[in-house]
């Protein structure tokens, strides 16, 4: 068992390195995002909701094409992929890194590998569900996917696509601040008060 860990440790570590190895180009605008989106300053969650609202209403005002809009996607991303890498240490200054900016940036990127595993993990043991259990398998994905249609034909797709990319860019502070944590609490001791209730009613 204890082999095992030791194993899983040292690859987690080599998949780790060769991630901040990959990413040292955008390593200041990685630090830079890390800060607004855990919301080291009051006013950063107003400043990317703003910055998100804008960007959608300017997609919501020119109405690309899906073509138009997944060629301009690309083009940004492989614009940033040259520019960043070389104007980033002039902005930022690469050589004023401290410590403590390597070890966070270390930590990023355990972060990435550790979720980059779950999003696979959760992918292997929905092919083992298939393989196992096919009439659960496929009654649960047919009916998440009902749902999610259902969704999509009531709410507007740009607005649902807002909805959801300002939940993700809000979901770090939400965690950082601890108001998941608080509001997971919460609505337990409910389910629990619920749950007593039935108990007692019954009895």
């Amino acid at each position: 068992m204890a082999e095992g860990d030791n194993k899983s440790a040292n690859i987690l570590a080599q998949e780790t390195a060769q991630l901040e190895e990959q990413l040292q180009g955008w390593g200041e605008v990685i630090l830079a995002g890390d800060q607004v989106l855990r919301w080291e300053k009051p006013w950063f969650p107003g400043a990317l909701m703003g910055a998100t609202t804008v960007l959608f209403m300017l997609i919501y005002y020119l109405d690309p094409s899906v073509l138009t809009g997944l060629s301009c996607s690309v083009m940004l991303l492989c614009l940033a992929d040259y520019l960043v890498p070389t104007l980033a240490p002039r902005v930022f200054g690469s050589n004023k890194w401290t410590t403590e900016q390597q070890q966070r940036f270390h930590e990023i990127c355990g972060n990435l590998v550790k979720t980059q595993r779950r999003v696979l993990g959760w992918w292997k043991r929905l092919f083992a569900l298939k393989e196992e259990k096919p009439k659960m398998y496929f009654a649960s994905v047919i009916s998440s996917l009902l749902a999610v249609a259902w969704i999509g034909q009531q709410v507007h797709n740009l607005f649902l696509t807002y909805l959801i990319v300002s939940f993700l860019l809000l979901l770090p502070g939400l965690n950082q601040h601890g108001v998941i944590t608080k509001y997971t609490a919460m609505a337990k001791r409910e389910i629990n008060k619920l749950l007593k209730q039935k108990e007692k009613k019954n009895e």
